[in-house]
């Protein structure tokens, strides 16, 4: 028997999956695990996901850069928002950095019970199948959506990946044959899917807009983060 791979289309559903024993994959293509992949990726030497500023803050104190978003933009005091260019930094690398986002964020604490959790964006969406297709375990796709809400660029990530698993993985109930659908249905002009969804909408009323097109580009990066007790770390299988 195969092993399967499901969609949860935001963290609000999640207690209704069993994580337990299984990879989890979050994604939350715009912003948050397109900025951690990219960081990774830039040589950031690990990334702590916290859920409140709070948190985030009292990292700065331990030597830790500092990155928050709230309602898509830079929360105030902080050294950087939620940009994928802002982790483009030379300071950065081998450093650490420590993340807060509204989104994004909370669907890797909502996941923490789950054998294995990665992080997933377009940029890095071959290497991410590569890995999967060789585990036999059981996959969760956790989509991080908006304050709880189905989004289109998440699930369209998920139906992506679906489509590259398809053939090793058995898709469980209906959601991940509606995103593979979608993503057939929208995988010849990503950008522009990328630019109609309403939160791509949201930020472009904030004047963001290379961000989308960038987090929209298909297998930029071969890192894969992975969260190692708190941190996201590179892991290279």
């Amino acid at each position: 028997m195969r092993q399967s791979i499901d969609i949860c289309l935001t963290p609000e559903l999640i207690h209704q999956y069993e994580l337990e024993d299984k990879i989890v994959v979050v994604v939350d293509i715009l912003r948050a695990t397109s900025c951690m992949v990219t960081g990774i990726a830039q040589g950031v030497k690990e990334i702590m996901p916290v859920s409140t500023l709070e948190e985030c803050v009292a990292l700065k104190g331990l030597g830790y850069f500092t990155a928050a978003e709230r309602n898509g933009e830079k929360a105030e005091g902080f050294d950087m928002g939620n940009s994928p260019f802002e982790y483009m930094n030379d300071e950065l690398k081998g450093e650490k950095v420590a993340v807060t986002t509204t989104n994004g964020t909370l669907a890797i604490h909502k996941s923490l019970m789950a054998d294995e959790i990665l992080i997933g964006a377009f940029l890095n969406i071959d290497v991410l199948a590569k890995y999967l297709s060789g585990k036999n375990q059981d996959i969760v796709i956790v989509c991080a959506g908006w304050k709880g809400k189905f989004n289109l660029e998440d699930t369209l990530f998920a139906g992506a990946l679906c489509e590259l698993l398809k053939d090793n993985f058995e898709y469980l109930g209906d959601v991940p044959i509606a995103a593979e659908a979608m993503w057939q249905k929208l995988k010849g002009d990503l950008k522009g899917a990328l630019q109609n969804s309403a939160h791509a909408k949201r930020l472009a009323k904030m004047n963001v807009t290379k961000d989308i097109e960038f987090c929209a580009t298909l297998n930029e990066y071969d890192v894969i983060p992975k969260l190692f007790g708190e941190s996201l770390r590179n892991y290279q299988p």
